[in-house]
């Protein structure tokens, strides 16, 4: 009876808190759960006009049908390729750039290259994309006056060689990102027992040692963490990033599942197999999801519940 009395009373005292999820709580049943009855049409050979109830059901056929086509393979091919690029520089570069920072002995120059590494993260891509088009532009872009006027070398259409393309993205992601992904290995860094450093100091231990030897082997349960955690996001390539930088010149390269997906739906009518494709893409992903959080666990004693 008494502990019925308590939470009702630290509800009457929360009642702000908890209502402030309610927006947040109404975006994900509207936006994720209420779409989810159209996983139907994977199964269907869905007509707009008929509808769920009229459309044919065909069972697992646009599942074979993915197997099958070979242009549905390079996809998931070009989404494993770029997202595992992404995951392991998004991952090392924000560790080395933690230790580089933490090693600076002023905070107000700390702060403040903190801040300047962390704004890119709030920008949308659809801004970063026009920037990123006009600077790799090879007809007059910033990137290419410097190598022909300033280097003497040929220019290079960035944005039409599907290598080159891999690699803008993967470098634009990582440079918009990472400063984010640094705030999560300078708080690992704030929570190491300063007496561990003064200890290694008293034994004739320098700043070099220190890294190694105290630094590092502390901040990597936190990498280890933040790398299978990440496991998850493999076949998440980055939708708003590769929509607005591809063209048709890259598909071989640069199309990943989501890009494929829209252009299946919405541009050629598809929408039971962009419907099917979707749903492999999301069952291949809880299972890595739930590998990730696994392995997690095993290594680094880290869990949510």
């Amino acid at each position: 009876m008494m502990n019925s009395t308590k939470q009702k009373w630290n509800l009457r005292r929360t009642w702000p808190l908890h209502s402030m999820v309610l927006p947040g709580l109404l975006v994900l049943l509207v936006f994720q759960y209420g779409p989810m009855p159209g996983i139907i049409m994977a199964f269907q050979d869905f007509k707009p006009y008929a509808g769920f109830t009229g459309s044919e059901w065909i069972g697992l056929d646009h599942f074979r049908e993915i197997a099958a086509f070979s242009d549905t393979k390079q996809v998931i091919w070009n989404t494993f390729v770029i997202a595992s690029l992404k995951i392991v520089f998004q991952l090392a570069t924000p560790f080395v750039f933690a230790l580089m920072l933490n090693e600076v002995a002023k905070t107000a120059f700390k702060r403040t290259v903190q801040t300047l590494v962390y704004l890119p993260h709030f920008m949308s891509w659809v801004i970063l994309g026009g920037i990123l088009l006009d600077i790799l532009n090879p007809e007059g872009g910033l990137v290419t006056r410097v190598m022909v006027d300033g280097l003497g070398m040929k220019p290079v259409f960035f944005l039409g060689d599907g290598d080159w393309f891999r690699f803008v993205v993967v470098a634009s992601d990582v440079w918009k990102e990472f400063g984010f992904g640094t705030i999560v290995f300078l708080a690992a860094l704030a929570g190491i027992n300063g007496e561990l450093y003064e200890a290694a100091v008293m034994d004739g231990a320098n700043r070099w040692k220190q890294l190694l030897h105290i630094t590092i082997p502390l901040l990597l349960p936190m990498a280890i963490v933040v790398g299978t955690l990440s496991l998850g996001n493999i076949l998440n390539a980055g939708f708003d990033q590769i929509f607005n930088l591809y063209n048709p010149l890259v598909y071989d390269k640069g199309d990943i599942i989501d890009t494929y997906v829209y252009r299946m739906a919405l541009l050629n009518g598809q929408f039971s197999f962009a419907t099917a494709v979707g749903l492999f893409k999301s069952v291949i992903s809880f299972i890595l999801i739930v590998i990730a959080y696994r392995l997690a666990y095993k290594f680094a004693d880290y869990r949510i519940f």
